[in-house]
């Protein structure tokens, strides 16, 4: 048994360094003169290492403008989903009412449409409204997801009836009972649910590139997926290596957020994965 244990641990961290390893060399690799970057891409000389690929970056592309505005998106867009879809998932799990499992049926029939196929609807709907290259377009459309609704309500499902009936019999109301019952009991399952919606938002590309073309509105992965162009077009003769040095500084900066939000809340993500999995 012990063997068994030592093997598999050896096996998981083999897997560990395997996928960390590309997303080392591209960190310390940024700190490496542009031409050395090409021209030995393993090696490493310590006597070399530099922040020029940072500074230049920054002067060349809009990353602190990409990163303003995905954090408004960020901040608006996450607190929606994370307020409105405990709250749809609060009525589906312990409301009975007519049309509730079709109801329910149409939201879970939601995940099964694949993004591009919504993206013509709604940006026809953001030109209607006046919102193309807003920050409405960017927040409102998805800020309630049918996974978000569908997670929660398995999570809230599993409270007791008794639980909420009580509350009520102390004279609190259903607002009452969802903000003082329902949030505390399902905490790890949305701490879980934050992580996943910011990851999510963070990365999300297709549809800002989509409903906000203009670089005043640009996020972070707009501003990245254009960065090779805005480095040729803002620096005459820039050749293959600057570009490459730029382009990885720039992602090692977008990595930090993430890595940060994951260590922060990495015990309530892995047990609000795990909450609503087991019928109790």
């Amino acid at each position: 048994m012990r063997n068994r244990a030592v093997a598999a641990h050896l096996f998981l961290g083999a897997v560990l360094l395997l996928s960390l390893a590309p997303v080392v060399w591209a960190v310390v690799s940024a700190f490496k003169p542009a031409a050395e970057i090409v021209a030995d891409p393993l090696g490493l000389d310590p006597a070399t290492l530099t922040l020029e690929n940072y500074r230049r970056v920054f002067d060349d592309v809009p990353l602190l403008s990409g990163f303003l505005n995905t954090a408004v998106v960020l901040v608006s867009k996450g607190t929606l989903t994370l307020l409105l879809a405990p709250l749809a998932a609060f009525g589906f799990a312990k409301y009975r009412f007519p049309g509730r499992g079709l109801l329910f049926g149409t939201v879970l029939v939601t995940l099964m449409l694949p993004t591009i196929v919504l993206i013509i609807p709604l940006l026809l709907q953001m030109k209607e409204l006046g919102w193309v290259n807003t920050y409405q377009a960017l927040i409102l459309p998805g800020a309630v997801d049918a996974f978000a609704i569908f997670w929660m309500r398995q999570v809230i499902a599993e409270i007791p009836d008794e639980l909420l009936d009580a509350a009520r019999i102390d004279g609190c109301g259903e607002f009452g009972i969802f903000a003082r019952v329902i949030m505390p009991l399902i905490r790890p399952a949305l701490a879980g649910l934050g992580v996943l919606t910011v990851m999510n938002i963070y990365n999300d590309f297709v549809w800002p590139v989509v409903v906000a073309n203009s670089e005043r509105m640009a996020t972070l992965q707009v501003v990245l997926s254009t960065l090779a162009q805005n480095i040729t077009g803002n620096r005459i003769g820039a050749d293959y290596a600057t570009v490459t040095g730029e382009l990885l500084a720039a992602t090692s900066i977008a990595l930090l957020p993430l890595v940060a939000v994951f260590v922060a809340l990495q015990r309530h993500f892995v047990s609000g994965i795990l909450a609503g999995s087991v019928k109790g």
